[in-house]
């Protein structure tokens, strides 16, 4: 597990169209899993980040988390 949850930091570009609900929304979202030994990724830090702003909606959002979770298994086949 990183040392540090810091996502805001690693990725400000993907928090700067949030408001502060919406920025608490998303670090919270990930914090239980980071506690858990999760290690945050830009794509999925940018999902919902894009869902939270609105920027497209929970089909897409649905969408584009199979499709990582996909890659990922894929990977871990591979490897």
């Amino acid at each position: 597990m990183a040392a540090e949850f810091n996502i805001e930091a690693r990725w400000p570009e993907l928090f700067a169209p949030l408001d502060a609900a919406g920025r608490t929304a998303v670090v919270n979202s990930f914090a239980s899993s980071w506690h858990e030994g999760w290690v945050p990724n830009r794509e999925d830090v940018e999902n919902l980040t894009d869902f939270v702003r609105g920027a497209i909606d929970e089909a897409e959002y649905d969408r584009r988390a199979a499709g990582a979770a996909e890659r990922h298994r894929a990977h871990a086949i591979a490897s």
